[in-house]
């Protein structure tokens, strides 16, 4: 079968899924069809509508779009049968009911950013990384009931080093997703797909799960050990961000977002929380075994800065806490 023949609709919303897309359109793939999310009301009073990541680049390129509200809608359901589609891919989309993912006569297969099993969810790039794991990748498999359960189609592994933040892994994998997708394609069109069932990965070990992440999950515990707070913070750098809260008896807590910030282990006598500057250069706070030496902040209605610049307009009061 002839790229042109194959008739693809593609399935994404943010910028993750564009790659993919871009890499198809511009490899000459038919793509008949995009489906998005609808637009989304922005600005105070929601007057203003955005639309997806998606949209803006298959509107570009002059393609098909759906943006429906529900996908078990029947007239989305017929305007989706009349594309005809051989195949579906979806890219960081939503769940899918079996009467879309079974519709295409090859199937609907999914590029998700981990190794499966690992990081089933939606959140599998920054739990790889609050993880601290050492490497990562992406999965392409075939759509069944349970999400992310699919047969695994193919992996790339991908490494992470220590000093990565989330925008870093997820840059990577968003290139080496993009050449995972074309490569599944073309096996799906040679015939030559051999899955494997993902409880048959050897060594997998116990499976992390990667929910949703929402405001409180990014509170970060001081409690916790340097390793663990470190690599929290850069799990979540720089969105949605790792917050706490700087407490004094004087004034109400405020907000601080964390984007950066230097292990130093060490012992001392300090409370987790508590934090110590030199009012110019640094500002430490305290966790169990040792201390986060921050590097990058934002207060709250403030933008991000560096440290030093944070130290310029604050003054750091006696009895000030991190919580």
């Amino acid at each position: 079968m002839e790229k042109k023949d194959l008739r693809i609709v593609y399935m994404g919303t943010p910028e993750f899924a564009v790659e993919s897309l871009r890499r198809l359109v511009e490899g000459g793939y038919n793509i008949v069809g995009v489906i998005t999310m609808p637009d989304k009301p922005m600005g105070r009073h929601g007057s203003v509508l955005q639309a997806s990541a998606v949209k803006q680049y298959a509107v570009s390129q002059g393609l098909k779009v759906l943006q429906p509200e529900r996908l078990k809608d029947e007239a989305f359901l017929s305007e989706l049968r009349s594309l005809e589609a051989d195949l579906q891919i979806v890219v960081a989309f939503r769940m899918l009911p079996e009467v879309v993912w079974n519709m295409p006569r090859m199937g609907t297969f999914n590029l998700h950013a981990s190794l499966l099993p690992q990081y089933r969810g939606a959140a599998p790039i920054n739990w790889a990384v609050i993880n601290g794991e050492k490497e990562t990748g992406v999965t392409t498999f075939f759509l069944k009931h349970e999400i992310d359960t699919g047969e695994i189609i193919d992996q790339v592994r991908v490494p992470i080093a220590d000093t990565d933040n989330v925008e870093m892994v997820y840059g990577r994998l968003m290139k080496v997703g993009g050449d995972l997708v074309i490569k599944t394609v073309d096996a799906i069109m040679a015939g030559s797909v051999h899955t494997v069932p993902q409880e048959s990965v050897a060594g997998c070990g116990v499976l992390h799960p990667a929910p949703k992440i929402f405001k409180e999950t990014c509170r970060i515990d001081w409690s916790r050990g340097v390793k663990p707070v470190y690599d929290f913070i850069r799990g979540l750098s720089p969105y949605p961000a790792a917050w706490t809260e700087l407490c004094s008896q004087d004034t109400a807590p405020v907000m601080l977002k964390i984007f950066e910030a230097e292990k130093m282990f060490g012992e001392h006598s300090a409370n987790p929380g508590d934090i110590v500057t030199d009012g110019k250069t640094f500002f430490r706070i305290a966790s169990s075994d040792g201390w986060l030496d921050v590097r990058s902040l934002q207060l709250a209605g403030k933008k991000r800065m560096s440290v030093e610049d944070f130290l310029r307009g604050y003054r750091h009061t006696e009895g000030t806490t991190a919580r």
